[in-house]
């Protein structure tokens, strides 16, 4: 077999290979055999009709077409070896040359994953929000767990903020009524976000059974910029009343005794939560700066896929009615051209990182584990709320395995790059990635373990 590759692109290369026919007996014999199984010819029993019959009797059209449809798939992996290229997606192939007894060629065009040349991470520094937490972050905690137990009281004083006002709403624009602006009997909590500009202000010093009435200028669907006058009702006023934070509700509300014990478990908590949002901050300020500073071509057939997967998704949740969805963009005061826009931006965003984070896979090269794959795969299942077994399944017969391991080897190149940049949080302190990104010891890991299981032993024992 003989191959040659042409650059198209920065992204899209072609590939010309020939084959001999001396090289093709297997696929030959497996073509015969398949033909002298599907036909039956007088004489001869089925299978055993001899070549130079089958060639008589239905011509070398199909044998031909055979082989070559078998012979495809091997000898391009073939000309992408000797060739030395990533390919992309799925090559768009042409039979050019059959000289029967001879040869075959064909192309394939394919795209590739571009040159990328991966920054030094030790070279960059990226700054961050500061980890602090405040007395003031424990209370909001505190108060979030006291007002999943709250009781909501009839009240007649001025509402405020946090107040639930149970209103009618009607809305008029150069004095016809708006009847998908209006609503009756709805329960809205002040300063939860308006649900049109303006309601939370006029409804803060309003009581039960007062009318108010206001202006505002809606954003989105048919009267978008235009000028409305809105009236609203208060049926009824209510506040929230908090229990108190005190030992009885500690018992009642948590695993704890005294409000000492939980504000200190709070504080935890709180303090790893900001932890998260750090790494976060870390992950994505670092990501940012890197593909700001490293340009490459996009390989455009894979963003139009990008795109067209994208669509789909949409219009499978509108039942692919194209109308359905220019009414829904039109309600939220948008065009399908600007719709479509946005949807490339995002696309091309999109395999922009993944090409970038694969050529730094390709240059980390981390190890996956099995127990790596597996956490991943079962994490998966439950961001789409599905049985593990049942997903897994499905990406086996998909074929999608190894985009889950891709998904896993450009998470661990990345966290190993990011070990090597310089951190610095707002307050001007130095901070250490490798707390967040850094891989667990095997003893450390398998001495937290053994410290969880004597600490619930433990427990249970109490």
């Amino acid at each position: 077999m003989k191959s040659s590759v042409e650059k198209l692109s920065d992204t899209r290369v072609k590939l010309t290979v020939n084959v001999p026919f001396d090289e093709l007996k297997g696929e030959f014999d497996k073509a015969y055999q398949a033909i002298a199984q599907q036909v039956t010819i007088p004489g001869f029993r089925r299978g055993k009709a001899p070549r130079q019959l089958i060639d008589a009797r239905f011509g070398r059209g199909p044998v031909l077409e055979q082989v070559v449809n078998d012979m495809l798939p091997s000898r391009y992996e073939q000309a992408v070896k000797e060739a030395d290229v990533k390919p992309i997606g799925q090559p768009e192939v042409d039979i050019t040359e059959i000289e029967d007894g001879d040869h075959v060629e064909f192309t394939a065009e394919v795209d590739v994953q571009p040159e990328i040349e991966v920054p030094d991470f030790s070279a960059l520094e990226v700054t961050v929000p500061a980890l602090e937490v405040a007395d003031e972050d424990v209370d909001e905690a505190l108060d979030e767990l006291r007002g999943r137990f709250a009781e909501l009281k009839n009240t007649k004083r001025k509402m405020k903020t946090g107040d639930i006002a149970v209103i009618d709403i009607k809305a008029t624009v150069d004095g016809e009524e708006i009847p998908e602006a209006g609503a009756e009997g709805i329960n809205y909590e002040i300063g939860k976000g308006d649900l049109i500009d303006g309601l939370d202000t006029a409804l803060r010093g309003m009581k039960t059974d007062e009318d108010n009435e206001f202006t505002t200028t809606f954003k989105s669907g048919k009267y978008a910029d235009k000028e409305a006058t809105v009236n609203v009702h208060v049926q009824q006023s209510k506040e929230r009343k908090l229990p108190d934070l005190d030992e009885e509700f500690v018992q009642m509300a948590s695993e704890f005794d005294t409000v000492d014990e939980l504000r200190d478990a709070t504080r935890k908590q709180v303090e790893e939560s900001k932890k998260t949002g750090q790494a976060a901050a870390i992950r994505d300020e670092t990501l940012k700066k890197v593909l700001a500073e490293t340009e490459f071509e996009l390989p455009q057939t894979v963003v139009d896929a990008q795109v067209d997967a994208q669509r789909h998704q949409l219009l499978g949740q509108l039942a692919h009615d194209e109308a359905a969805l220019n009414s829904v963009l039109e309600a939220q005061g948008t065009t399908r051209e600007k719709f479509d826009a946005e949807q490339r931006e995002n696309a091309e965003e999109a395999v922009r990182t993944q090409l970038f984070l694969d050529a730094l896979a390709e240059q980390e090269h981390p190890e996956v584990s099995q127990q790596e794959l597996t956490e991943h795969i079962m994490f998966t299942a439950q961001s789409y709320g599905m049985d593990p077994n049942e997903f897994v399944q499905q990406i086996s017969q998909s074929g999608q395995i190894g985009n889950l391991f891709a998904d896993v080897r450009r998470g661990k190149a990345l966290a190993a790059a990011i070990c090597r940049v310089k951190v610095t949080d707002e307050a001007g302190n130095s901070v250490d990635p490798e707390e967040y990104f850094g891989e667990e010891d095997e003893d450390e890991a398998q001495n937290d373990a053994k410290a969880e299981s004597t600490e619930t032993t433990e427990a249970e024992d109490k």
